[in-house]
């Protein structure tokens, strides 16, 4: 059970694994309140970067769940790097069927809501996860713009226009599921040009290193077509954010 390479070649040495920067992932933490000792289960925790450094910077502690083997074992080492090894822990393996030992105070999914099947699925995995009053952090894209045709949709990285909302209908739909949305932190144009123009970057130093690789042509192919694609779709049209939310 692991990720494809290509999904670890792209991130390279990238830290936060969505498009928000390290800069909002801090103001995450800082506004929604986060306080020493409260428990997080990070569900697709990446490399980690949000238990550990809210671990570093609020004292709290927690434990993340991914698939990918190269991201927890980098995720053990970011752990280690910033001193708080002690505080959280990373699991290998399949974070729609984990389940914590006892319910914790913050239950997150950070641009992963696929394991769900979507939004309110995804927001089934998590309730389960949190105490009574607990928080859910969800990372979802949304369409900034109506996308005018079928190649913009399929230029943004969406199987079918009604796989993402707008974000008025985003914001509704956590209503319709039965949570009070409490605050959010947007990307901006500028943190998803660092996300994506960095995948670039990484695909082209990993192809200078690895030409005969038997992935070079698939990742040779996506270098040449994904900064076209992204500056005419996906950055006008379609957004991204993290909705912090309460049980009703």
């Amino acid at each position: 059970m692991d990720l494809p390479r290509s999904f670890t070649i792209r991130e390279g040495d990238l830290r936060v694994l969505n498009p928000i920067d390290e800069a909002k992932l801090a103001t995450l933490g800082r506004v929604i309140g986060l306080v020493p000792d409260a428990e997080l289960l990070d569900l697709c925790s990446g490399k980690g970067e949000l238990l550990c450094t809210w671990a570093r910077d609020h004292g709290i502690t927690g434990t993340g769940v991914d698939i990918s083997t190269v991201f927890t074992a980098a995720a053990r080492d970011r752990a280690a790097e910033l001193g708080v090894a002690d505080r959280v822990r990373f699991v290998h393996g399949d974070a729609a069927a984990y389940v914590p030992e006892h319910p914790v105070d913050v239950a997150c999914c950070v641009g992963a809501t696929w394991i769900g099947g979507g939004v309110p699925g995804t927001l089934e995995l998590l309730d389960r996860a949190l105490r009574p009053g607990g928080m859910a952090l969800v990372g979802e894209p949304y369409w900034r713009i109506d996308p005018p045709d079928e190649e913009t949709v399929a230029g943004s990285h969406a199987r079918s226009r009604d796989e993402f909302r707008d974000l008025p209908g985003l914001v509704a739909s956590f209503g319709e599921c039965g949570w009070d949305l409490i605050e959010m932190v947007l990307a901006d144009q500028d943190s998803w040009d660092r996300y994506a123009a960095a995948h670039w970057l990484n695909l082209r130093r990993w192809l200078d290193a690895n030409p005969d690789d038997e992935l070079a042509a698939e990742l040779r192919r996506e270098l040449t077509e994904d900064p076209l694609r992204y500056v005419r779709f996906q950055r006008e049209h379609l957004g991204w954010g993290v909705f912090a939310l309460l049980r009703r």
